[in-house]
């Protein structure tokens, strides 16, 4: 049954009918999905894809925190792009992007706000006991066992590359969570697009300003453009080629649960015979 504005009348009923998720119901969903104890999780998740959820955001994070116990690690990519160089963003007028520069604040781990991230993330990111990375545009937050080891360094020039976070987990043999969103938001995937040649790979300028030596000074650096508009289709491959992909229902969401390592050296030898130019 289709309703006049187009959503599917059959599925709404199906949400409305299901209770209402709490902490002990999503941890739940997770161990079905295959989230076990001591799991290091880079997590991005869509509150509103998991339905009603009782305390929100604030719920969400402390069943993931359940999840993987106190022997594990959550990491959630805590971006802050207004911190860009209007260049880059081709953000107003060029006449005034000196200004931008000249007034834009200085990244502050504990203060700067993430941005398009969602509330999940960005009620992790202001936790106590929550650590976050040093890049002005592409932090990641961390809590847990390894999150000293996952934030130590991030390079400025390489933020998704091998000085970066994502580079630690892969190490570590992290798990990449999508929970209630598409593969187009697996960030993990930018580590394999550092590690390959394909068509059209080229490097941009960027810069932010940062306090050094106690002064605010403009830093410009170039760095890898990335992209997401193939990581769908990548995804599906890895799925249906490695069996690797376990997805289960969370809430009222589709969660899926994939490994980094096995997952960015397969993206690693697909971009380069699947992206043209």
């Amino acid at each position: 049954m289709r309703k006049a504005d187009g959503r599917d009348g059959h599925a709404e009923d199906d949400a409305q009918a299901r209770p209402p998720a709490t902490t002990e119901s999503l941890v739940r969903d997770l161990r079905d999905l295959g989230v076990e104890a001591g799991a290091t999780l880079i997590v991005h998740t869509s509150l509103s894809a998991l339905g009603w959820v009782v305390g929100g955001e604030e719920t969400v994070v402390a069943a993931l925190r359940a999840a993987v116990g106190p022997r594990g690690t959550l990491v959630m990519p805590v971006q802050s792009w207004q911190l860009c160089d209007p260049a880059l963003l081709r953000q107003t007028d060029s006449r005034w992007w000196p200004l931008v520069r000249e007034h834009l604040p200085c990244y502050d781990p504990v203060t700067t706000p993430s941005k398009n991230m969602g509330v999940v993330a960005e009620h992790f990111r202001t936790l106590p006991g929550t650590v976050r990375s040093a890049h002005p545009h592409r932090s990641f937050a961390a809590a847990g066992r390894l999150d000293a080891r996952v934030t130590a360094q991030h390079d400025l020039s390489e933020p998704m590359g091998e000085g970066s976070p994502l580079a630690v987990l892969y190490d570590v043999g992290a798990q990449v969570l999508l929970l209630g969103v598409s593969a187009a938001s697996c960030t993990a995937l930018h580590l394999a697009e550092h590690r390959c040649d394909y068509p059209g790979k080229r490097h941009v300028e960027n810069g932010a300003p940062l306090l050094l030596d106690g002064q605010r000074r403009w830093r410009a650096w170039r760095e890898l453009e990335v992209s997401a508009h193939d990581f769908e289709r990548v995804v599906e491959d890895f799925a249906g080629a490695s069996g690797l992909r376990r997805s289960a229902r969370v809430g009222a969401g589709l969660a899926h649960l994939l490994p980094v390592r096995e997952l960015v050296d397969y993206a690693a030898t697909w971009f380069p015979l699947h992206r043209s130019v």
